[in-house]
């Protein structure tokens, strides 16, 4: 029996995605929330917790999008055909904010507050034109000899704004717990009373999606409610709601660290609940990962480096989280 290639680098790209998400969705969270914090010094200290690792984050990204240029190049064709523009709206999202980031603590006080405005907009963008590819994922793209067949505007639909507007709120949240984790006194105190109404409009828009997308994608419907599909499936909302209820209890005893921890478990389990309403198409509706694959020889020959960056990737993730582990304080800098 010989090695599925297609489904090794499925599940590598699977894993990149889920990483960026993760990490850049905690760092995207912080941009959202700026509007709710007005100091100036405050601000400086949200921006310091990620100071030393958000470009990195976005290494994911970059290994997501490269293996599946390599891995399944019809794939990569028909998705950047269809998103072009909420791509690219998403990657000038992406540079305002990273721009800002950097000359925000450069400028002077009275020009600073178009840094923030920039850094604001970049993170709420990039967040929102994130959520609308994954909606158009899932609504799928028609394919004709192997080439996206759709319209330029296919992706602008309400489910897809509506998914867009749910990424944010789930940032939102991420963030708000990075900072009870990494934060204390007033802000964190801040981000303990926002993060129970974030909690509250995430469990809605959980369910919102969790309705909508059964009811306008029959293909769907049947892979969650046909057997043996349901009992994969019949634990995420489940679970879903025993996160939330520990969610709510963490932040009730004004705990720390688990705050971020569950809201990890909600976005994996989210993801998870993707995973299982389209696998294994790469494609949707019909476009499997062996469909799409490249020849087995480029797909070997492009495992062999990617096996050895990865642990290479990780290794430098872990100790630079590591190394800027504990609480930010005001006295803390970033120049």
């Amino acid at each position: 029996m010989g090695i599925d290639l297609p489904l090794i680098w499925a599940v590598i790209i699977i894993f990149g995605i889920m990483m960026y998400v993760i990490m850049d969705g905690f760092d995207l969270g912080i941009g959202i929330l700026f509007p709710f914090v007005a100091g100036k010094s405050d601000r400086d200290v949200m921006m310091n917790t990620v100071a030393p690792v958000w470009d990195g984050n976005e290494t994911w990204l970059v290994l997501g999008g490269a293996g599946l240029f390599g891995a399944f190049p019809m794939a990569y064709s028909v998705v950047l055909s269809a998103l072009y523009l909420p791509l690219i709206l998403m990657l000038i999202g992406l540079i305002f904010r990273g721009v800002a980031f950097e000359f925000r603590f450069k400028a002077k006080d009275d020009k600073r507050h178009l840094w923030d405005k920039a850094f604001i907009g970049g993170s709420i963008a990039a967040t929102f034109f994130q959520g609308v590819a994954l909606g158009a994922f899932i609504d799928g793209f028609p394919v004709v000899d192997r080439q996206f067949a759709g319209g330029s505007l296919d992706w602008a639909t309400p489910f897809t704004m509506f998914c867009g507007v749910a990424l944010i709120v789930a940032y939102a949240l991420l963030g708000c717990t990075w900072l009870i984790m990494k934060t204390e006194g007033a802000l964190q105190e801040k981000m303990h009373n926002l993060a129970r109404p974030l909690a509250l409009v995430v469990l809605a828009v959980i369910g919102i999606v969790s309705l909508w997308t059964p009811l306008t994608h029959p293909e769907i419907a049947s892979r969650w409610f046909t057997l043996p599909n349901l009992f994969w499936f019949l634990p995420v909302p489940i679970l879903v709601l025993v996160t939330l209820y520990g969610l709510f209890r963490a932040v009730a005893r004004h705990a720390h660290y688990t705050p971020f921890l569950l809201t990890l478990v909600l976005i994996f389990l989210g993801y998870s609940g993707l995973g299982i309403s389209l696998w294994p198409n790469i494609i949707p509706p019909s476009v499997s990962i062996w469909d799409a694959a490249a020849p087995p020889q480029s797909q070997g020959f492009m495992l062999v480096g990617t096996l050895f960056i990865i642990p290479l990737i990780l290794g430098y993730t872990f100790w630079s989280y590591y190394v800027f582990r504990g609480k930010v304080t005001h006295e803390d800098g970033y120049h």
